[in-house]
């Protein structure tokens, strides 16, 4: 209730930013069947899932350029073109490397899968525990092997399939490697099998990272490995020994940002930049049952189309400040276009006065939403969080979830998306989205799930708070106290 209170005198306070004088006047240029149009041709098998360092992500990137033209933008790349491109350095677990129990090999990804990408060299005897006896005395030196539960962990925020072995790991790995365990060994339980394919689809893939960024160079680390329920009898009874021997390879590939502008049409305030924000690029085709095209239609190809539409409005009636849309590359990779962008931008840095950005806005309920960096302490800008809501209450009228904003969230959702590196550099920054379903991040995120109405209604939602922003006689100014909690 007092969040409510709060949001009201917000809301009341904004209204006058969005007067009826500054009421977006080409809404009707963001357009429901051009956006089921984009959203199939993107999310099409044509593009093979637009994974960041591979051809696909370059053909996609084309697209986007060719559409952002038709829409009536101008490059805003580097040297003149819709592109800036960007090398990433991709780490990945060699496949000599091995893991064995006594003399019983396990092949890779089949019968034991590692969630991290760092070398390793283990020799050590295995001690099976219990889950709540993680603070016995005989850890150090020892492999600590365990049941997988599911015990402990608020399952209704988060997705089993995809992410229950990540929240497994994060709950009980790190306190026991912090103890001194050798390595710490889970044994699946039914939960675990069901996502078996698709984790190591991921995991084989290994890490990406910026050049100079820590994750380039890998270093040694005590590992963490996944074994089938089969092979609980190996780790249960006493005088075992676990080996593993882990070795990385080191790759570099390219990626690229798409960037265009519709300029402003103000003398002064034209050379200041709305930012509109998404991704292109998606996971690829991976080694999974059944179809093996992860499309990304929701994420984030909903976004992406959307910030055409919303290019098209821009282009048909201009702000008084310019409006810029990135399509950033390698998100999926640890939102490596957007930290590149924001630490290598095509305009000013200082010229940046807001950025809207966009992840995953086509599913779930018809009438909910939500807006990530309302609350402290992810709120950067009490202005632009202000135009924000407003521009909700002016508009969709969406029901706004509030629990993905809180740092107490198990997903950490604030921290997985492209508004992040602008944030940290100091611009005001908004997240819209509509939240995570059973289909993140798995071949079933297909175009015909999406509902292409909603996504029109989030793009108007943008589009109002961009046009605020745009034609506001002032810039949305930065919260002196923001820091963040991590």
């Amino acid at each position: 209730m007092q969040n409510q209170n709060i949001f009201g005198i917000l809301i009341a306070l904004a209204i006058p930013l969005l007067s009826p004088a500054q009421t977006p006047p080409a809404l009707s240029s963001i357009r429901n069947e051009d956006i089921r149009t984009d959203i199939f041709a993107m999310a099409g098998d044509h593009f093979r899932g637009r994974e960041a360092g591979t051809l696909d992500e370059l053909k996609v990137a084309a697209w986007v350029a060719d559409k952002a033209k038709e829409a009536g933008l101008r490059p805003g790349g580097d040297d003149g073109t819709w592109f800036q491109f960007f090398s990433m350095w991709r780490n990945r677990i060699s496949t000599f490397s091995t893991v064995s129990i006594d003399d019983h090999t396990f092949p890779l990804w089949t019968d034991v899968l590692i969630p991290q990408t760092a070398t390793a060299t283990v020799k050590a005897p295995i001690l099976f525990i219990d889950r709540a006896d993680t603070n016995r005395p005989d850890i150090k030196g020892k492999a600590i092997a365990l049941l997988a539960s599911p015990e402990g962990l608020n399952l209704r925020v988060s997705l089993p399939l995809r992410r229950y072995m990540a929240l497994v790991t994060r709950k009980y790995a790190a306190g026991l490697l912090a103890k001194g365990a050798a390595a710490v060994i889970f044994i699946a339980d039914d939960m675990a099998e069901a996502g078996w394919a698709l984790n190591a689809s991921y995991a084989d893939h290994g890490t990406y990272a910026l050049e100079g960024d820590p994750g380039e160079k890998v270093i040694d680390r005590q590992p963490v490995i996944w074994l089938h329920p089969g092979a609980a009898d190996y780790v249960k009874t006493p005088g075992h020994t676990l080996n593993i021997q882990l070795l990385v390879e080191h790759f570099e590939y390219p990626s690229v940002n798409v960037i265009g502008i519709a300029d402003g049409k103000d003398p002064a305030l034209k050379n200041e930049y709305v930012v509109f924000s998404g991704h292109h690029d998606h996971d690829g085709i991976r080694k999974v049952p059944g179809d093996s095209v992860f499309n990304g239609a929701d994420d984030n190809a909903s976004v992406s189309v959307a910030l055409l539409a919303i290019a098209r409005a821009f282009h048909k009636q201009p702000g008084r400040r310019s409006a810029l849309f990135i399509w950033h590359g390698a998100e999926e990779r640890g939102l490596l276009g957007s930290r590149w962008y924001a630490a290598h931008p095509t305009v000013p840095k200082s010229s940046l006065v807001a950025v809207l950005n966009g992840d995953m806005i086509g599913r779930n309920s018809p009438d909910s939403a939500a807006l990530l960096g309302t609350h402290p302490p992810h709120r950067n800008s009490r202005d632009l969080v202000t135009i924000g809501l407003a521009a909700n209450q002016q508009g969709p009228r969406f029901l706004l979830d509030t629990t993905y904003d809180s740092p107490t969230h198990i997903e950490g959702w604030y921290f997985r998306s492209d508004h992040l590196p602008y944030a940290r550099a100091g611009i005001p920054s908004l997240f819209f989205t509509s939240l995570l379903h059973p289909d993140y991040h798995t071949p079933q995120d297909e175009p015909q799930r999406i509902n292409t109405a909603k996504i029109t209604r989030i793009a108007e939602w943008m589009y109002r708070t961009g046009w605020a922003v745009a034609n506001n006689p002032t810039r949305p100014a930065e919260d002196a106290d923001f820091k963040l909690e991590r």
